[in-house]
């Protein structure tokens, strides 16, 4: 086959170099955004008279029913065409003559492929967006019904204070609100035009890139010619925003694999989203959350792939950029896929108040509160930390609860300990006390629910 490239070129490409060369086996998927911006190029080029109406009135319509071919599946793309863009063309010629030949008026194959790129991102940073949406609502209708429920608070992953249901999900809550906030932050980028820069240094053509910008729904049009063409900080923008929306994910997902352990038995996960073992009858696997956060490494390499690709590159645009794609394309799917998941995992799930209520109230969690009430009578913190530790240290020989301990007991160990110490260190308590912002009282969870519903209804 003659390639649209192949005047300045005697000889034939070895077979082994089309196919290292040739992306159309993973770039087809941007045809949509390939075939969107030729029919505002077309438009354009109509519109400054660059080609004639007839001729772009005949190229857009050629374009729409061979967009419409594609999506009925009637159309086989071609690996010696290398890449959507030359095979979109190739298409069009053949449906439509030599007018399709002139819709490259103008354009190159580098601000094609930018523009191609970022219009598939705003699409699907715009779903991401609505899927962690979907995921934020499931954890505002968790907390509102788990706040009275009494959990340990864990660091190091020992038990180390009362906290709730709801003040733990909340936590996660302002992971993925960060995330959308990132999103928004990442798609500002990504709404510029490139279409226009050419090869690097633009066109001689009396263009009109404020239209096609426009026509495509860009907000900006790119302001240097070189950078339009060589600019992938938008993929590797959306990479880390990708990266550490699936860090979160992992993080939770850790939880409910020990959640659902019988060590713990916080939860249980539908069967929906678990499953068993080949060879022990009796296992019932938090598979869903294991490949959560086995995924979050995928998404890590994808970006490494980007920022390595990137790193030594010259301007403008080079045949490593080409490489862009399979990572974005993979970080995009595994995102959403793991999003897909993880929100209706845990809509499902059985949560488990008495287990978690019951853990509470092991590994003396309402120490703290046992060293701020003696801090309260004029104890030093430092001096009652150290007392609150050595009657820890005693409660465990004894094989008690702080709560448990007698009036005697305490008045031996710290003379300032009163009768009304019982009231303080209730678990109950050591959770309705913390009030203050951002705490896991449940009228501070609230205030946390409402405040994060209404920022997101903003943004």
């Amino acid at each position: 086959m003659t390639k649209l490239w192949g005047g300045r070129f005697a000889g034939d490409s070895s077979s082994l170099m089309e196919d290292f060369h040739s992306s159309i086996s993973f770039d087809q998927r941007l045809y949509r955004q390939d075939i969107a911006g030729s029919l505002a190029h077309a438009q354009m080029l109509a519109d400054q008279g660059i080609i004639s109406a007839a001729e772009g009135k005949l190229i857009r319509g050629g374009l729409l029913e061979l967009l419409a071919d594609i999506e009925a599946g009637r159309v086989e793309f071609d690996a010696s065409a290398e890449d959507i863009h030359m095979n979109i063309e190739q298409l069009l010629t053949a449906k439509i003559g030599p007018a399709g030949k002139k819709l490259h008026t103008a354009r190159s194959r580098n601000d094609q492929v930018a523009v191609d790129l970022r219009l598939f991102l705003k699409g699907e940073v715009a779903a991401i967006d609505g899927l962690l949406r979907e995921l934020l609502s499931t954890l505002f209708a968790l907390a509102e019904q788990h706040l009275g429920t009494v959990m340990p608070g864990y660091t190091h992953v020992q038990r180390a204070q009362p906290v709730t249901l709801a003040h733990h999900l909340m936590a996660y809550a302002a992971m993925f609100g960060r995330d959308v906030d990132r999103l928004k932050d990442t798609a500002r980028r990504i709404d510029v035009c490139p279409l226009g820069a050419g090869a690097l240094a633009g066109t001689t053509f009396a263009t009109d890139p404020l239209s096609v910008a426009a026509q495509l729904g860009f907000s900006q049009v790119a302001l240097n010619s070189m950078d339009a063409v060589s600019d992938r900080d938008f993929v590797i923008e959306f990479c880390a925003t990708a990266a550490t929306i699936m860090m979160h994910l992992s993080r939770f997902s850790e939880e409910i694999v020990l959640w659902s352990s019988a060590e713990y038995g916080f939860i249980e996960l539908s069967d929906a989203y678990s499953t068993g073992s080949s060879i022990m009858p009796q296992k019932k696997n938090p598979d869903a959350a294991e490949l959560v956060r086995g995924k979050t490494g995928r998404v890590y390499g994808d970006l490494m792939a980007v920022l390595t690709q990137m790193k030594g590159l010259p301007l403008a645009y080079n045949k490593d950029m080409q490489e862009d794609k399979e990572a974005l394309f993979d970080a995009v799917d595994t995102v959403r896929g793991c999003l897909m998941v993880f929100t209706p995992m845990l809509n499902t799930m059985k949560v488990n108040k008495a287990r978690m209520s019951e853990a509470a109230r092991g590994g003396y969690t309402n120490a703290t509160d046992l060293a701020d009430y003696l801090a309260t009578r004029g104890v030093p913190f430092r001096d009652a930390h150290e007392v609150v530790g050595k009657t820890v240290l005693y409660a465990i020989a004894q094989g008690k609860a702080l709560e448990e301990l007698t009036q005697e007991e305490y008045h031996e160990l710290c003379p300032h300990i009163g009768p009304d110490v019982y009231e303080h260190i209730s678990i109950e308590r050591c959770v309705s006390a913390r009030r203050e912002l951002g705490g896991p009282a449940p009228e501070s969870v609230q205030h946390s629910i409402a405040v994060l519903r209404q920022s997101l209804a903003k943004s």
